[in-house]
Parts: structure tokens; C-alpha cells; sequence
């Protein structure tokens, strides 16, 4: 067995996959090394070092064979955080070389191809959640600021949509389960990845001064508008889940 060490990095994943093919690595493992934990001492360690054109290269054949909307696929897999997640890409990838004239995606009789499937609904369901549940609180300095804790890192998935949409204020979105965000300053949007994890009571002490108002009419509107006699408990959790209560301003 040889295991292949990478720096976590989707570059760095797709240069272990290129390095398989290169030294013709047949029994092989490719392995995040902050998560590596060696068990077997007679492995064979190979530490990748991550280079962007060995990784175009893998991601140019791979567009050729399943399209960018399969290397999309890919990304949620990777974006999922699965702890298989290296060996179903490189499986993607093998089975790509192996049947390029085939969107191997589609082939949902393999297990590997039918966990990418799976994963990639969830991952999307998370994000498409992520556009509607996201909730902005304006700061003392005049950025719109909101927090999120998604079930995947969703963050690159939901930029896009956040970009398109909000292009007259600035803001932020930040993941307080990975610890950093997107930050758009009216010119551009970017990945910001504080020193620092955020503290929620230093964050509450800087809310600009309308916040609170707002915050407050938004809360009596929803309860204003709230049918006792429709309620449906159970119908409302499935739409909206419960664990993203604690960021909505309505459900505090």
C-alpha cells in the first residue's frame, strides 16, 4: 500500500491524483494529511507537493470526458467533507480513463459513482438552503454580517449567488464551524480567513444601532403574520430544520 499525503488544497488533491497515474501506483490510498494517522508501518509514504499544472491537467481530461458540470459533481464531493472523499474522486477519475468514451457519473450500478450521486443531493440541498436561511445584521461600521454553520462547506458553492445579488452594500458571510468567510467591499468578493475564531459576544457589542430595531420588526411582523389555527409544526421543520433556528433572527 502506498499512501499519498496532501495538504487538504483541491489543487493538492487533484496533483495525488495526477501522481498516481504518473508512478503507476495500483494499490494506493490518497490521504489529507492533518487527518493522517499512520497504522500500518510498513506503508509506503509519499508526501505530494501541490502544483497547479499538474492539477489542470487531470481537471482538463476530466472536462473532456464528464463535462464541467461533472467536475461540479466532484467539487460537492470534495466540498462535502466525506471522509471518503478522496478515494471516490480518484475512483471518478480512474474509472474516467478507463471508459472516457462514458459519463461514468451516470453508472449508478458502481457504488462509488452512486455515494458521489447521494452526496452531491445533499451538498446541494445544503447550499440551496444556505441562499434562502442566511440572515445579514448590519455592524456599527456599515457591513451587513451574517453567520452561518452548514452541515458541508457550502461557502464556495453560494458566493456566486451572494455576489450576483447584493452588489449595492457591502457584506459578509461567515462559517463558524471552518472559520473563515466570503467578504465583498463593492469591488470584489473574496475568501477571508481570519487568525482568529469569532467571538459572538465581542460581535453582538458591534451591531450598528438601527440593528436592533430592525431585528425587532422583523420579529413581531413573523409573529404577526403567524395563523395559530394553520400551524403545522411538522410541515415547518421539514422546510425549515431546526438546526438553522439559532441563526434566524425570526426565531429568537
Amino acid at each position: 500500500m502506498t499512501t499519498l499525503l496532501y495538504d487538504g488544497s483541491f489543487d493538492g488533491l487533484f496533483t495525488a491524483v495526477f501522481e498516481v497515474f504518473e508512478y503507476h501506483y495500483q494499490d494506493v490510498e490518497i490521504v489529507n494529511k492533518e487527518r493522517f494517522h499512520q497504522e500500518n508501518i510498513f506503508a509506503e509514504i509519499h508526501e505530494v507537493i501541490t502544483q497547479n499544472h499538474k492539477a489542470e491537467r487531470v481537471l482538463k481530461k476530466l472536462e473532456h470526458n464528464i463535462g464541467r458540470q461533472g467536475i461540479h459533481q466532484l467539487l460537492k464531493v470534495y466540498l462535502s467533507e466525506d471522509p471518503e472523499l478522496e478515494h471516490l474522486i480518484l475512483s471518478a477519475v480512474r474509472q474516467s480513463v478507463q471508459h472516457a468514451d462514458e459519463n461514468i457519473l451516470q453508472n449508478y450500478a458502481d457504488p462509488d459513482m452512486l455515494k458521489i450521486s447521494k452526496i452531491n443531493k445533499s451538498v446541494g440541498r445544503e447550499s440551496h438552503r444556505m441562499t434562502a436561511f442566511v440572515r445579514f445584521e448590519k455592524m456599527q461600521d456599515g457591513v451587513f454580517f451574517a453567520k452561518i454553520d452548514p452541515d458541508y462547506d457550502v461557502l464556495p458553492l453560494i458566493r456566486k449567488h451572494f455576489n450576483d445579488r447584493y452588489r449595492d452594500q457591502k457584506w459578509m458571510i461567515y462559517d463558524l464551524r471552518r472559520h473563515y468567510g466570503i467578504l465583498y467591499d463593492l469591488e470584489n468578493c473574496e475568501f477571508f480567513y481570519p487568525e482568529e475564531k469569532l467571538d459572538l459576544r465581542q460581535y453582538e457589542q458591534k451591531f450598528h444601532d438601527e440593528e436592533q430595531n430592525y431585528q425587532t420588526l422583523w420579529q413581531r411582523y413573523f409573529t404577526k403574520t403567524n395563523i395559530v389555527e394553520r400551524k403545522n409544526l411538522k410541515l415547518h421543520v421539514q422546510h425549515v430544520p431546526k438546526r438553522y433556528w439559532k441563526y434566524l433572527t425570526e426565531k429568537r
